[in-house]
């Protein structure tokens, strides 16, 4: 494992399974962890600027993101549906895992996961297949029923979707009402969030992820959802990620 100084980041080359991904950390040294997801497009500005916020909430977190794409980044929407259309994903699980781990190796006793879209979808995936993690927390993304069954959570699952999200059975209204019932069976504590006037990808708010919602016909602005989404998903890491 190879650990290089870039900016904020360090960045982190895992060897799994004879293939080799790269990680992104930013945070507190012996901070809780939180592994954060990536989107469709890959390991870009908008995730890594979701990981330099959640490393400074609360008391801080040390935030992990592992490139599941291999250094691939879709430039738009298209190329970003190909790249998640291509994904292994009992391979991404596996870089998670390796992920989580590492973390609890290197200082961060409790580990979380979260992610956005494709990241939410897998966040979802690891609550029920990766028994080290401590909660995970999903931002409008539900896992195809082959990979996971939210019903069989093990561990405290929040989820936050928009209201006018159009990704049918994957990030509408519908697919958040079908995984707060499976999460209802689980046992396990579960939150689950619709934001009235959200859609899809609405915790996007630097410039440039504003310009490409809008790109891509979603021109909602909801700042109080997003301000709120923060709130709840603060409260809940702390909870189940506090020593």
């Amino acid at each position: 494992m190879v650990m290089l100084l870039l900016g904020l980041y360090d960045i982190l080359s895992f060897v799994l399974y004879s293939q080799t991904f790269d990680a992104y950390i930013v945070g507190k040294e012996d901070a809780p962890g939180i592994v954060v997801l990536q989107e469709w497009w890959g390991v870009e500005f908008e995730i890594k600027n979701h990981a330099v916020k959640i490393s400074q909430l609360g008391s801080g977190y040390k935030a992990l993101i592992p490139d599941l794409y291999r250094g691939k980044v879709g430039l738009d929407a298209a190329e970003a549906q190909h790249l998640m259309d291509g994904l292994d994903w009992q391979g991404a699980v596996k870089d998670i895992h390796a992920s989580v781990n590492w973390l609890k190796a290197n200082g961060s006793k409790k580990v979380g996961v979260t992610g956005y879209c494709l990241g939410g979808a897998l966040s979802i995936a690891s609550a029920v297949l990766i028994p080290e993690i401590d909660t995970a927390v999903a931002f409008y993304g539900v896992p195809p029923a082959q990979l996971a069954d939210p019903s069989q959570a093990k561990v405290p699952v929040q989820a936050h979707f928009g209201e006018l999200d159009n990704f049918v059975g994957f990030s509408d209204v519908t697919a958040a009402k079908s995984l707060e019932e499976k999460l209802k069976t689980s046992g396990v504590p579960y939150e689950v969030h619709i934001y009235p006037g959200a859609s899809h990808a609405f915790m996007n708010r630097s410039p440039d992820g504003i310009k490409r919602r809008k790109d891509m016909g979603i021109n909602d602005e909801n700042e109080a959802a997003v301000e709120l989404a923060w709130s709840r998903f603060s409260s809940w890491m702390n909870r189940y990620l506090s020593p």
